[in-house]
């Protein structure tokens, strides 16, 4: 799997489980529904993300 593939993946991921949380548990979860936005919104920007780097560390590969 690309990283891209996974970062899709990651962004989805958390923006469902903060808007899940900030409905059953508290809307303070809505922050992390923000940072997920604002963190592909700034990594459009400058193509430059910080999960990417995790990732790379981890062992995944962009081919």
């Amino acid at each position: 799997m690309k990283i891209n593939d996974i970062l899709r993946l990651m962004a989805g991921f958390f923006t469902l489980l903060s808007l899940i949380l900030a409905h059953y548990i508290s809307p303070k979860f809505l922050w992390l529904t923000a940072f997920v936005g604002l963190n592909l919104f700034q990594s459009g920007i400058t193509k430059w993300c910080p999960a990417m780097w995790i990732l790379k560390k981890l062992g995944f590969t962009d081919c």
